[in-house]
């Protein structure tokens, strides 16, 4: 198990240093206007992207 969460987190990693790299300008502006969201916007659109991620990976698993 302990693997398997690893893996996960480097292949996170490997995500966003994709977008970092494919489409800087693109991120940049993406930070920017979280900036200006409320804390609560963000938590829901953090739980609805929890629940998605649990959701697919049960159906890839």
């Amino acid at each position: 198990m302990g693997a398997n969460l690893w893996a996960a987190l480097c292949l996170v990693l490997v995500l966003e240093g994709l977008m970092l790299f494919a489409v800087p300008r693109t991120w940049k502006r993406a930070a920017f206007s979280m900036l200006r969201m409320p804390d609560r916007a963000l938590r829901v659109a953090g739980a609805l992207a929890i629940g998605l991620g649990l959701v697919l990976l049960q159906a890839v698993r």
